[in-house]
């Protein structure tokens, strides 16, 4: 998922247009990928290298040092193949990404200062492309105030357009959601604004 440039502008002006009618902040991170996953392609080659050796032993005359070059050029070769991209990503528990990437949004959040707003009214707004995961991290001062749901259908708001190829359309569906919700609990004036910046990080 590449955010083009023009798309980068019209996010950090949606994110100026709805801190206009908030003293929240919004703040928005998207990831190429959490992680490389390199430990589960070769836990998996090596669990089927295992399987080399018994059908070589029970059917061939081979020594046991060709048999262990037989097992050791497979799991060369199911390690190169299971480490592209295009196969890494799809032997990774679906559970085992999107903990991984939860775990990188909450890392951002904290990274980015977003818990350190003067109410505690910071929101992240999080995809990761390689993990297919968005997730929408906000402070202790508006979760309180706000039902999951409304999380829930910013977040769809955002997936629905990554899909369809419009990741800067989702993002600023996203951030009107959340601007929304901001401005009817935290309305611009009531706090200091502008205490961080409005940006698109991409990692």
């Amino acid at each position: 998922m590449m955010i083009s440039e023009p798309d980068k502008q019209r996010i950090i002006e949606a994110i100026r247009v709805a801190e206009c009618n908030t003293s929240g902040e919004i703040f928005c991170v998207v990831a190429r990928k959490t992680s490389d996953y390199r430990l589960i392609p070769f836990a998996l080659a090596a669990g089927l290298s295992l399987l080399v050796p018994l059908p070589l032993i029970l059917s061939s005359n081979w020594p046991a040092s060709a048999i262990y070059c037989a097992q050791l050029a497979v799991l060369i070769l199911l390690y190169a193949v299971f480490t592209l991209p295009a196969i890494r990503f799809r032997i990774v528990p679906r559970q085992r990404k999107h903990d991984r990437a939860h775990a990188e949004a909450m890392s951002q959040f904290f990274a980015h200062g977003l818990d350190k707003t003067s109410q505690r009214t910071g929101v992240l707004i999080f995809a990761a492309a390689a993990e297919r995961y968005a997730e929408i991290v906000a402070d202790a001062g508006i979760n309180e105030k706000v039902s999951p749901q409304v999380w829930d259908d910013a977040v769809l708001a955002l997936t629905t357009a990554i899909a369809d190829g419009r990741p800067g359309d989702g993002f600023i569906a996203a951030i009107e959601k959340c601007g929304a919700v901001l401005a009817q609990h935290f309305p611009p004036g009531a706090l200091a604004r502008d205490e961080l910046p409005d940006k698109l990080v991409e990692i």
